[in-house]
């Protein structure tokens, strides 16, 4: 884990810098392994567009990405360069011991500690969009903002939505368009509507950077397996949606950049463990009568394949030692499935939650179950799963870019995730300090 981000990528560092800055499309698409699109005829998925765009342009052999491989703390990275322990976003959902948050996430983009490219496009005098990325709510530096954000799926959360989105900016849209989707949609067809929306957008306001948020492949994925045949489908389709994208973006400005990123890749998963029942037996998690927690003094924090554990009081030498103890004890039994178990330090030096003070990492084919009543593994409700080390192959990201922004055209080997958002602010014309890793194309 501390040798993660140290690999070798010299290919990467003798790509020009020089260049007249161009307008950049920035799509993300959820859970998209890149050899979907590399092996695409040999894995019998149809993808025209994007194997167009790799011919045209660049791509990587794989991204390496951040700890947990999880879509929120990627996709912070991916704005901003620098991993989880720097900017701040930890996990999909926000840390919640004792459940008050009702399964709440972490949509507000002020929980970010460092610049993101929206702000620094924007103080570069750039004018900006986004439709539906991670953390957006909110967020600084963005003109055009459909923030992804929900919370119980009905229509009072349309209202939730246009009160958040840029003032005045969804009417007009809907009035044309029909409904805008409710962000929990995570389905191909809510993507296919908001891509309808993110190229209107393109056409009338004509950014100079736009962000672009799909989560339909990864959704197949969790409910059916990669490289199930819903998956291959869902890919294909979602290959059209990614060209009327392209389409719409150099029609309304033929010099655009086109950036395709995901966040992590995916694994087959069988089964689910209860990493909260040892915490509960061993009296660092307090339940009341009606089965809620009532206290607690260490709790995992649940990631898919990985789940830090995050203690009341950190500093506690002799809570320190009980929960690394327990944790030893958890490592040694079988159906739990644990790889290892990492300590602060190894946390801090991949990158990872810095409020954790210990990591568990499952082996693939194990993800964090969520019912601390359930017995400590059980057959898996999903098909797929992601959030484990970013060092497992399986979890690497794709990127693929085109455009007079690009001065390489083919394989880039392996990329650091943290990269990428240096070298969308370089085509940009806007520096980004705290981004720290040469960029990538």
């Amino acid at each position: 884990m501390r040798g993660l981000f140290r690999f070798a990528l010299p290919a990467l560092l003798a790509l020009s810098a020089a260049g007249q800055a161009s307008p950049v499309l920035m799509i993300s698409l959820d859970g998209l392994r890149p050899a979907d699109i590399i092996e695409a005829e040999a894995r019998g998925i149809a993808a025209p567009r994007l194997r167009a765009l790799m011919r045209e342009g660049a791509y990587a052999d794989g991204v390496v990405g951040v700890l947990p491989s999880l879509t929120y703390p990627s996709h912070v990275t991916l704005l901003t360069g620098v991993a989880p322990a720097v900017h701040g976003i930890a996990n999909n959902l926000s840390f919640d011991p004792l459940n008050h948050n009702q399964m709440g996430w972490t949509w507000y983009s002020q929980d970010i500690k460092v610049p993101t490219l929206w702000q620094a496009a924007h103080r570069a005098g750039l004018r900006t969009a986004n439709v539906h990325w991670p953390v957006s709510v909110g967020a600084e530096g963005v003109d055009y903002n459909l923030p992804q954000i929900w919370r119980t799926g009905e229509p009072d959360d349309r209202k939730l939505l246009a009160a958040l989105a840029t003032p005045g900016l969804l009417p007009p849209l809907e009035a044309a368009l029909g409904a805008y989707p409710l962000g929990i949609d995570e389905s191909v067809d809510g993507d296919a509507a908001r891509v309808r929306f993110a190229a209107r957008l393109l056409a009338e306001r004509k950014p100079d950077f736009m962000t672009v948020y799909l989560a339909g492949i990864d959704h197949v994925e969790h409910h059916d397996g990669p490289d199930s045949a819903a998956a291959k489908a869902a890919i294909a389709r979602t290959d059209g949606l990614v060209g009327a994208l392209i389409d719409a973006a150099r029609a309304a400005r033929p010099d655009t950049t086109i950036v395709i990123v995901s966040d992590h890749g995916f694994a087959p998963v069988t089964t689910d463990v209860n990493l909260f029942a040892p915490f509960i037996a061993a009296g660092l998690i307090q339940i009341g009568a009606d089965g809620k927690p009532t206290d607690w003094l260490a709790e995992p924090w649940i990631a898919g394949g990985t789940a830090a554990i995050r203690l009341k009081h950190p500093d506690d030498a002799a809570l320190v030692a009980r929960v690394r103890a327990l944790l030893e004890t958890m490592r040694a039994t079988p159906a739990l499935g644990i790889d290892r178990v990492l300590d602060a330090a190894e946390i801090r030096a991949a990158g990872g939650p810095a409020e954790a003070s210990f990591l568990i990492a499952l082996k693939p084919g194990y993800e964090t179950g969520t019912d601390p009543a359930a017995p400590p593994a059980r057959p898996s409700v999903l098909r797929g799963m992601h959030g484990y080390s970013p060092d497992l192959p399986a979890m690497r990201a794709t990127l693929i870019v085109a455009g007079p922004g690009v001065h390489r055209h083919g394989a880039l080997g392996l990329v650091d995730m943290r990269a990428i958002a240096p070298s969308v602010a370089r085509i940009l014309g806007a520096p980004m300090p705290d981004a720290k890793i040469a960029p990538a194309f």
